[in-house]
């Protein structure tokens, strides 16, 4: 069975030396010193290693059952969740107001990291929940939330968001669900809703279902959509649990990953449902939700990425394969362990510096929303929308492929169910897809976010770049290691974005053929801002006489390697960006 243990030691770092959570002017930061922010990670992943990870395999060898018009998930999965609920792991963050305890979504996503690796599939209905309340409490009125919240957050109720239909995905302005209004002023809500994941299970006692539909003669398109509490069972006005309401499962998907989360086609025969937010302005609410799924999702990306990459080290040096070429390390043993192999240190180097820079930028990014929310701050608000789509489009695409890379360490023994990596390879994979798949991502980013307030949140994050470059041009160790490699990734994503400005507008095709180029080069550029801001840190540390010389030599040394052999990768983003559509678009429809 896979092992998986905590990386405590790694987020408090991210946490103090690298964002130094304690000394922001956040309310609620103040309270973050090492020892509350450790006790915190170091309890969450006792749950994760304890209680979730020994029921990975069990998830994806059951898979969830449709009984009855029921979903049984798998075994041990209640209890499980009961200890979840019970631990107040799904309050964290939450609105006190509504019995959440208040941190920073920062602590938050923390958590949720240890929990993803240890068991995705289950850690997505606790996922979906939260989704579902952020919007109810951003859009929803004050008797919506008091009616849903308070279940929600202890996830007594879980929740849903329900937006793709069969013959719609992305384009949601072709979407058929109708919203009839009553005159008790709620809605009959019909149609089908498909790849809902968490649509149904047994672990709870409702379920919440966010539902976007179409008031008959509203907009066409997407203009003409409205969001909708539609809850499994209806709940009277004095909080109890009433008639069941026309809401059901038709059918749980048979999946290539996730097999303990169930993912279901869900049918809507003239449901109750409730208006959250304003009449076909349901995208408005929505988006808070999907938003947050998407980081949420890159957080998946790469969680499954670290629980892969632990294994990985494990089989590397316990598996005896081959002598080293400079002479026998293990001699008394037939062979040396295969972590003396060049080639395996690349992969395991490829995926520790993966792994641990998008922590990084995923711990960065939750901060950003942090300070957006609680101090009011527009430029972080607008930095965070600007890197959504590069954190959930690179973060997935390079843990889907590092969660494989991992999986090569073990050869043959790899590809047997057995070892457990095909399930990291197999849940990864998902997270490229769902919540807008990544090709959507690029498009976004491009035809949208760069030009966003007039370019002011991409200007914002090269002045980010050049500034901690100036800062610390005086730092010879930092400037040779990682300072010079950041500016020249900068200058090509600077390059890059200047051909977009001189033939999209021209041409919208030479952009947008170039818009998946684009995505990764910013998420290198990304990943070589975090590693310069790590590789300082880390060299502070060590000048101020930290006791654990080796963790922050080891951190140096991991950032070395992707400046050096990972971030280069922008020059042949920006070779392909430049040669425009014209080779992407040669072929006639019929020549494929």
């Amino acid at each position: 069975m896979p092992i998986y243990n905590a990386p405590v030691k790694d987020l408090q770092f991210v946490l103090h030396d690298l964002l130094k959570v304690s000394e922001q002017d956040i309310p609620g930061f103040e309270d973050l010193d090492r020892d509350f922010t450790g006790a915190v990670i170091e309890e969450a992943g006792k749950v994760a290693s304890e209680v979730l990870a020994p029921l990975n395999m069990v998830g994806d060898v059951e898979g969830c059952v449709l009984e009855n018009g029921v979903v049984r998930t798998p075994k041990g999965f209640k209890d499980a969740f009961m200890v979840m609920k019970d631990g107040g792991w799904t309050a964290m963050d939450c609105d006190p107001e509504y019995g959440g305890q208040g941190l920073p979504y920062v602590m938050h996503t923390a958590a949720q990291e240890l929990m993803v690796s240890a068991n995705m599939a289950f850690q997505m209905y606790q996922g979906l929940t939260h989704g579902a309340y952020s919007a109810i409490h951003v859009h929803g009125s004050d008797a919506q939330k008091q009616k849903f919240l308070p279940k929600m957050v202890t996830c007594e109720w879980t929740g849903t968001m329900n937006l793709t239909e069969p013959h719609c995905g992305t384009d949601l302005g072709l979407m058929r669900t109708k919203a009839v209004p009553q005159d008790d002023g709620s809605y009959k809500i019909t149609g089908q809703k498909i790849f809902i994941s968490a649509g149904d299970h047994d672990m709870a006692d409702n379920i919440i279902h966010l539902v976007l539909a179409r008031i008959p003669g509203g907009p066409d398109g997407i203009k003409g959509v409205s969001l909708f509490i539609v809850p499994k069972i209806i709940v009277n006005d004095d909080g109890s649990l009433g008639d069941h309401n026309g809401v059901s499962v038709g059918k749980i998907e048979e999946k290539m990953g996730i097999h303990g989360n169930a993912t279901c086609i869900m049918n809507y025969d003239g449901a109750e449902g409730y208006m959250i937010g304003e009449m076909h302005k349901g995208m408005r609410a929505m988006f808070v939700m999907m938003n947050e799924a998407r980081l949420g999702v890159g957080l998946q990306g790469y969680a499954q990425a670290e629980v892969a990459y632990q294994n990985a080290v494990t089989y590397a040096n316990d598996r005896l394969q081959g002598r080293a070429v400079t002479g026998a390390e293990n001699p008394e043993a037939p062979a040396d362990p295969l972590i003396v192999h060049p080639d395996i240190r690349r992969n395991l180097m490829d995926q520790k510096s993966f792994v641990e820079g998008a922590r990084a930028l995923t711990l960065w990014g939750t901060y950003l929303i942090d300070r957006a929310h609680k101090n009011d701050d527009a430029d972080a608000d607008g930095l965070i929308s600007l890197l959504t789509p590069v954190m959930k489009g690179f973060l997935t695409d390079k843990g889907f492929e590092y969660a494989t890379a991992a999986q090569q360490v073990y050869g043959g023994h790899g590809y047997i169910e057995e070892s457990g990596m095909s399930q990291f390879a197999r849940d990864a994979r998902i997270a490229m897809i769902y919540e807008g798949a990544n090709g959507v991502q690029a498009l976004d980013l491009v035809g949208r976010k760069l030009a966003q307030d007039g370019g002011k949140h991409v200007m914002a994050f090269f002045d980010m770049v050049k500034t901690f470059i100036k800062d610390n041009e005086g730092n010879a160790a930092l400037k040779a290691d990682f300072l010079d490699p950041l500016k020249a990734a900068s200058k090509d994503m600077q390059a890059a974005g200047m051909y977009f400005m001189q033939n999209g507008v021209k041409n919208p095709n030479h952009a947008l053929a170039g818009s998946y180029d684009f995505m990764h080069m910013m998420g290198h550029v990304c990943f070589g801002l975090m590693w310069a801001r790590m590789g300082k840190a880390a060299m502070d540390a060590l000048e101020a006489g930290a006791s654990d010389k080796e963790f922050y030599e080891t951190k140096i040394a991991t950032g070395r390697y992707y400046m050096a052999r990972q971030l280069p990768a922008t020059a042949m983003h920006l070779a392909r960006i430049n040669t425009g559509a014209d080779t992407v678009m040669a072929l006639e429809a019929s020549q494929f």
